[in-house]
């Protein structure tokens, strides 16, 4: 047998961090946590991280005792609360949650049994389905793909964006994978964004797309830009920073980092409106830059601009 397929009793079950990020969601907060408690899988940690909540959150995380590992910390956003939940975490297999999120029972148990099939495979998303608030189901899924081994390494090195991928509480991971690019950077104008989660792992190694639904992304007035098609601002902020992000922190991906300012750039100038903050991260990646690549992430934006002007005349 080989060294992919040969598991031993131990590693065939081993421990899964569930890591819960929250910042004033007590309406949704304790359904989060009973359905990561609540998985068929029992070798779990569920660790729960509250970003400086003011509603009643904390009350809700302290009731839970011993059953879960609480994280008090000031406030950062969500990204933050992403690299302190790993830097507490032990599991060698980490799942996130965002706390108006929902798991289904199987979902642990079903990741689990993909991580076991190859050593090679150090990423495992699958799909979501929308609900509303109150947890009715909606027709959409964020993505509907199949199941099937992925490889994007090469998509991502030649500065294409990967195909679209799944929201945060759809996101695993094998520790030894984050471990090569946690602690994420973090940015006051970017406190919330799972991009370079999602494009960090596909773009080191290979992965498993599960094309079940094992968890439930809630729709409601906060996260409502999640179906918002004008959202262009947040966008820009997001895929130029991440951009940033990327080239500094692994320059060998600096075709997709430009990819991605690009597109950032592109939205930026859809937005249409004064934003000081995304053009600072802007000047500053175009500064690190060649002419060559200033001029080619600019025709690329002009080419996305006049792409989407096509679009919303038709």
């Amino acid at each position: 047998m080989t060294s992919s397929t040969n598991f031993s009793s131990i590693e065939a079950k081993p421990l899964v961090s569930i890591i819960i990020d929250n910042y004033n969601y007590e309406r949704f907060l304790k359904e989060a946590i009973d359905t990561a408690l609540n998985q068929t899988y029992k070798n779990i940690e569920v660790i729960v991280v509250d970003d400086d909540s003011k509603d009643n959150s904390r009350k809700i995380i302290a009731s839970y005792g011993d059953r879960i590992v609480p994280i008090l910390k000031e406030n950062g956003g969500q990204c933050s609360c992403f690299n302190a939940g790993f830097e507490a975490s032990r599991g060698e297999i980490i799942c996130f949650l965002d706390a108006d999120d929902i798991y289904l029972p199987e979902k642990v148990a079903k990741v689990v049994e993909i991580f076991n099939t190859s050593s090679e495979v150090e990423w495992c998303f699958h799909n979501l389905r929308w609900v509303d608030e109150k947890g009715e189901l909606l027709p959409q899924l964020s993505t509907q793909r199949p199941t099937i081994e992925c490889d994007f390494r090469d998509v991502v090195k030649s500065g294409r964006i990967p195909p679209p991928l799944p929201a945060t509480s759809a996101l695993c991971f094998r520790r030894s994978l984050l471990a090569k690019f946690l602690p994420m950077p973090i940015s006051k104008a970017v406190k919330s964004t799972d991009f370079y989660f999602k494009f960090m792992a596909v773009a080191l190694s290979k992965g498993y797309f599960l094309g079940e639904v094992l968890a439930f992304h809630r729709i409601h007035g906060n996260n409502a830009a999640t179906l918002k098609v004008d959202n262009q601002s947040l966008r820009a902020v997001q895929y130029i920073s991440n951009g940033s992000w990327i080239r500094q922190e692994f320059p060998e991906l600096k075709k997709f980092a430009n990819k991605l300012v690009s597109v950032g750039l592109s939205n930026k100038w859809q937005n249409n409106k004064k934003d000081a903050v995304t053009q600072e991260i802007l000047e500053k990646y175009m500064n690190v830059t060649s002419l060559v690549e200033q001029l080619e992430i600019n025709l690329r934006a002009a080419y996305y601009y006049m792409k989407s002007k096509v679009v919303k005349t038709n």
